[in-house]
Order: structure tokens, then C-alpha cells, then sequence
């Protein structure tokens, strides 16, 4: 079972509202505060079943679909965590968003969200 990041809801409010780029600006909008780097990350395990079943099917080739979605997961998680430290900056926005992921030991990854937090407002 995936689990959910704990926000309270003033913090899930303030997530669910937030701007994230992988570019350096908002277009439409000035940066107008910079709080600096942000970061959120997860560690995934296999399940040993679903890995069983992923090595028959790698024999035969075709997608790993068990873990294609362990990594979205992963990803919608570090990436939640980093809005929350973002947030908790005072930060309405990420730009320059980017995703990496490492092997942390056999049979577990590590996925890792970065980018800038923030406070951007409409131009004009």
C-alpha cells in the first residue's frame, strides 16, 4: 500500500494551489522572492512477488507494468514532499523542478525531486 505524505489541510490547501516548472520562470508572472532549494525524496523496496512475475515477463519482453507503477508513485511522493518544504518557506511556486533517481541497494531505488522555491505574482 502506497502511503499518502501527512499534511495537515492549511499546508495540502497551499500544495494543492502551487506552481511547479522545470523551467526558470512562470510565464505571466515575477519571481518575487527566492527562498532557495527544496527537496523531497522517497525509497522504494520490490515486492518480491511482483518481482517474480516482472522477471517471467522480462524474459518475454513487454512493459514491467508492477514497476512502472511503483515508480509513478514514487515520483507523485518525493514530489509531494517537496511542495511541502516549499510551503513551509513561505513559497507559491517551484521552478527549475527536476527528478533523478539512484539504486540505494539491491532490489530498492531512491527517488529524488529538487528544484527553487518561489513566491511568484502575476506581471502588470
Amino acid at each position: 500500500m502506497i502511503s499518502k505524505p501527512p499534511f495537515d489541510d492549511n499546508i495540502k490547501a497551499e500544495v494543492m494551489k502551487m506552481i511547479l516548472t522545470n523551467i526558470e520562470t512562470v510565464p505571466g508572472m515575477n519571481i518575487v522572492a527566492q527562498y532557495g532549494l527544496v527537496t523531497g525524496s522517497t525509497v522504494r523496496a520490490k515486492n518480491a512477488i511482483k518481482d517474480f512475475g516482472a522477471g517471467l515477463k522480462n524474459m518475454v519482453g513487454g512493459e514491467l507494468k508492477s514497476y512502472t507503477e511503483l515508480l509513478t508513485e514514487a515520483r507523485k511522493e518525493a514530489i509531494a514532499r517537496m511542495q511541502e518544504q516549499a510551503v513551509k518557506m513561505g513559497a507559491n511556486a517551484v521552478v527549475n523542478v527536476r527528478l533523478a533517481t539512484s539504486s540505494v541497494t539491491v532490489g530498492a531505488a531512491e527517488v529524488y525531486a529538487y528544484g527553487t522555491a518561489v513566491k511568484v505574482e502575476p506581471k502588470g
